[in-house]
């Protein structure tokens, strides 16, 4: 799966709490985002794209935006290969 196919699930998922939110938005930013949302998009990521997050992943960044997300998720999946 390449990240342009990760993209519309991880922007469906968001939309949710952040409607509008673009690719490059931080979405802890544009508001409608907290801490409990936080710990269902880690959960969401690990069963929708059936990877184990590990302790170091688990960094902002790694979570701030739609396309950084993507960049995370395709990083462990090429890891699984």
């Amino acid at each position: 799966m390449e990240t342009d196919g990760i993209r519309p699930r991880l922007r469906e998922f968001c939309s949710t709490r952040a409607p509008g939110v673009a690719d490059g938005d931080d979405i802890f930013e544009v508001g409608g985002v907290n801490s409990l949302f936080a710990i269902e998009l880690l959960a969401f990521v690990e069963d929708a794209f059936r990877i184990a997050l590990e302790d170091e992943d688990l960094e902002r960044k790694n979570f701030s935006s739609i396309n950084a997300m993507a960049a995370l998720v395709q990083r462990k999946l090429d890891t699984q290969r």
